[in-house]
């Protein structure tokens, strides 16, 4: 007898059971499902504003979706797979651009340009090397390299995925468009909002596209509409003998305060200690024989694009966009300090925050550029700013103000301590004490990283504050301690700072002053209505920053 050499065949507790990899299968694939259908519904009913982004105002109906459902419904296969794939790539664009308008309204107070805007890019690298450091800096840009790749790809895969689920079984979802075709109507009838004001009838998607669609073609022609501006100037032919001729033998000071708004004298938050700085600053200047008049200024910009206000200030033109700026320096036309190179005056620009070559020096009608290069300071960076305000005037004093020699001077100088992140804040000493860069040192490095500030709002709050309160001290103790008898003021801010800072709806307002001894250089402008002071009051004028020029050249002229 012999034996089979045939395996055993298995008995039946033996063989692998495959429900459980079944089930396990179909729980991932409805994970996925719905992380897709998670995906898409946020990208069309996510609201315009970062501050509106609450789970209450993601209960909205997308009139996007129930269109694309339909379409998805009614076609045939290999249509209704491009379309899909078409749709979940331009879903994808359309949430990254819904993505840079949010920081663009949080930072600058306004939507991203698709045209003029890439641009600000570099700056903003720029910004996160100051803040994070260059490690930081790269995994940043890297981040969001991997994020807009990766918000195209998915959201295109969970679209071709949804499209397959919902062509299945048509008669569920056709019936569900219908309902709630219906419930969107009534809503957009009726304006329902759960989360005011956020609609509960969505038309997010559609609306960010014609929003896109109509602002390149008005981006595009604004150029013409610049050049017509540009062609008007009223002080361009008068003769250089008439020009600025009430200030003969005057030194003129334009001083720029970085993020000096009108929200830090009138925000409860900054209000105390930064009214305080001013109204102390008015009286210490009023007995050494100091009085000043204040009001506010319109800027073009908020949040950021300082260059842009200075612009705005020196033209008399409205450059609130980096191609009107390109174009205005490319012109020949009439600046403030130009107008005073040409009447006989040395020109001297103080940009502590300016590194390398700055070509727009001569447009702008400067004589001598001070910048982070030749200012003379070997300290550390204070986060963002190349040195503190104290330091930058101290140089100023020393190159230029102070020079026995010297003939009548205009000087633009442009303060940066109190720029964004705010961190860490310089400290007030005598002149005598200020040096080049050790003591500041050892304040940078017993003062908290930035890095680790910027994440606590209040934190930031408070540094703006500090800042706003030192860049006005460092000012005001310049005046007093070395202002001359023919010295003449203007000092104001360039922009509001991020809605961090102001909250939402803040205006562009941005505080100005003109200070002099002379009391004919105030009678010059009495007509204006200024109020006394270094501080403007609420109902104080407001002029649109682009109107300054005009109204100083015409105060002071033949």
């Amino acid at each position: 007898m012999s034996l089979s050499t045939a395996p055993r065949r298995p008995a039946e507790g033996d063989r692998p059971d495959p429900a459980p990899r079944g089930r396990v299968r179909r729980t991932v694939s409805w994970v996925i499902t719905a992380l897709a259908a998670a995906l898409v519904f946020a990208a069309l009913v996510a609201p315009q504003l970062l501050s509106q982004l609450t789970p209450g105002a993601l209960v909205r109906i997308p009139v996007e979706g129930l269109l694309g459902v339909a379409l998805l419904l009614v076609l045939p296969a290999r249509p209704r797979r491009v379309l899909a794939a078409v749709g979940g790539a331009l879903l994808g664009v359309l949430t990254l651009v819904r993505l840079l308008d949010m920081g663009f309204v949080e930072t600058l107070g306004r939507p991203f340009d698709p045209v003029l805007d890439w641009v600000l890019l570099d700056d903003g690298v720029s910004f996160l090397d100051d803040t994070l450091g260059r490690a930081g800096a790269i995994g940043a840009v890297v981040g969001v390299a991997v994020l807009v790749l990766g918000v195209v790809v998915l959201m295109t895969l969970a679209a071709l995925r949804l499209s397959r689920l919902v062509t299945r079984r048509r008669t569920v979802p056709a019936r569900v468009v219908a309902v709630l075709a219906v419930v969107w109507l009534l809503c957009a009838l009726t304006g329902a909002q759960l989360v005011p004001p956020v609609p509960v009838a969505s038309r997010s998607v559609a609306s960010l596209a014609y929003q896109q669609a109509r602002a390149i073609p008005a981006s595009l022609r604004d150029e013409e509409a610049f050049a017509r501006e540009a062609s008007v100037d009223a002080f361009r032919d008068v003769p250089d003998a008439q020009r600025l001729a009430a200030l003969r033998g005057k030194d003129v000071l334009v001083t720029f305060i970085e993020s000096y708004g009108r929200s830090a004298i009138e925000d409860p938050r900054y209000a105390p200690q930064v009214g305080g700085v001013l109204d102390a600053g008015t009286r210490e200047l009023a007995a050494a024989g100091f009085a000043a008049r204040s009001a506010f200024l319109t800027s073009p910009v908020s949040g950021g694009g300082s260059w842009l206000a200075h612009a705005t200030f020196s033209s008399g033109l409205w450059i609130d966009n980096q191609q009107r700026d390109r174009n205005l320096v490319s012109s020949d036309r009439l600046t403030l300090p130009g107008a005073f190179d040409r009447a006989g005056w040395d020109t001297v620009a103080v940009m502590p925050g300016t590194e390398g070559v700055w070509p727009e020096a001569r447009f702008y009608g400067f004589d001598t550029l001070y910048d982070s290069d030749n200012l003379g300071y070997r300290g550390q960076k204070f986060s963002w700013s190349p040195m503190p305000d104290q330091y930058a005037l101290a140089a100023f004093q020393r190159a230029a103000y102070g020079r026995p020699d010297r003939g009548p001077m205009m000087a633009e100088v442009v303060l940066t301590s109190s720029h964004a992140p705010w961190t860490p804040v310089p400290t007030m000493r005598p002149w005598d004490d200020v040096d080049d860069g050790p003591s500041y040192d050892a304040a940078i490095a017993a003062g908290e990283p930035s890095s680790e500030v910027f994440g606590d709002p209040e934190k930031v709050r408070d540094g703006y504050r500090d800042s706003i309160g030192y860049s006005l001290s460092s000012v005001i103790s310049w005046v007093r301690t070395y202002g001359r008898d023919d010295l003449v003021l203007v000092l104001l801010g360039d922009h509001q700072p991020a809605s961090t800072i102001t909250g939402d709806g803040a205006s562009r307002d941005v505080p100005v002053t003109v200070l002099a001894k002379d009391p004919a250089v105030l009678d010059r402008i009495a007509e204006w209505g200024w109020d006394d002071g270094l501080r403007p009051g609420a109902a104080a004028p407001v002029w649109r920053m682009d109107t300054f020029r005009d109204r100083f050249l015409g105060a002071f002229g033949g």
